[in-house]
């Protein structure tokens, strides 16, 4: 199975559109076609972000509706344990936990819609770096 890692940003995209890539890899994701990593700390950063009040606006979740959201992310996710830290890699330091889950985890892909920041150290380590709609593309052949 296709191994992921989703950039918070992903995450937050997929809660704010019901219609686009980002919420169809969650889909994927709940539907078991597709395993999605997440560390402790991204996972906490997700939830993070989800509440910060100009997504709020957008999404219209209240608290309980941000609890379940991430309570059924939680329960189809593979959480992975950082045994190595590989910091600083990236330019943007919340990026590293994104990368460091997809290092730890092995997966095949970080999905996130800010290529270029992970291109170097992606390279580095082969994981592969994909807008959602380029993941949803190949996994869906």
């Amino acid at each position: 199975m296709f191994r992921v890692v989703l950039d918070t940003v992903v995450v937050v995209s997929a809660a704010r559109s019901q219609s686009g890539a980002s919420n169809r890899l969650l889909d994927m994701v709940a539907d078991g076609k597709l395993k999605m990593l997440s560390t402790s700390a991204l996972f906490l950063e997700y939830e993070s972000v989800l509440c910060r009040p100009e997504h709020r606006l957008v999404h219209r979740y209240s608290e309980k509706d941000i609890m379940a959201f991430l309570g059924g992310l939680a329960a189809v996710l593979e959480p992975i344990q950082v045994h190595y830290q590989w910091r600083p890699q990236l330019r943007d330091p919340n990026d590293e936990m994104v990368l460091e889950a997809a290092i730890n985890g092995r997966a095949d892909a970080i999905a996130t819609f800010n290529q270029k920041d992970f291109l170097p150290a992606a390279i580095q380590f082969g994981v592969r770096i994909m807008s959602p709609q380029e993941l949803l593309k190949g996994v869906m052949k």
